[in-house]
């Protein structure tokens, strides 16, 4: 099995920032790529931002120079630097981690539970 297990999420009043951490545990081959998405109540999961393990970087236009996603591969970690943030943004945060768990195999999606994130207006 894989575990993501993210972090950092809260309440923040509009402006603000937050950083979200995912770190993938288990036992696995490698990771492809990690990333963000999100779903807000009444609404369909929307991708934030991904990062390859070449740290090619991937953004939602609605988050585009105000999130800034970066990775720690040796720590098999995803972060997701929050600023300026908008009420709009409110939602549940959910890690997602591309893994292949043997040599030779393919890649699968894992999914983290999801972390809160609550913008004041």
């Amino acid at each position: 099995q894989v575990q993501l297990v993210e972090s950092g999420g809260g309440l923040v009043q509009a402006g603000g920032s937050l950083r979200l951490s995912c770190a993938a545990s288990g036992i696995f081959f490698s990771i492809n790529a990690m990333g963000w998405y999100r779903r807000a109540p009444g609404k369909q999961r929307e991708l934030v931002a991904t990062i390859t393990r070449g740290s090619t970087t991937n953004y939602a236009d609605s988050v585009k120079g105000r999130f800034t996603i970066s990775n720690d591969n040796a720590q098999n970690t995803v972060y997701l630097q929050m600023n300026s943030l908008k009420a709009e943004d409110t939602s549940v945060y959910y890690c997602y981690a591309a893994v292949k768990r043997r040599f030779g195999g393919v890649y699968n999606d894992w999914w983290g539970q999801g972390t809160q994130v609550t913008v004041s207006s």
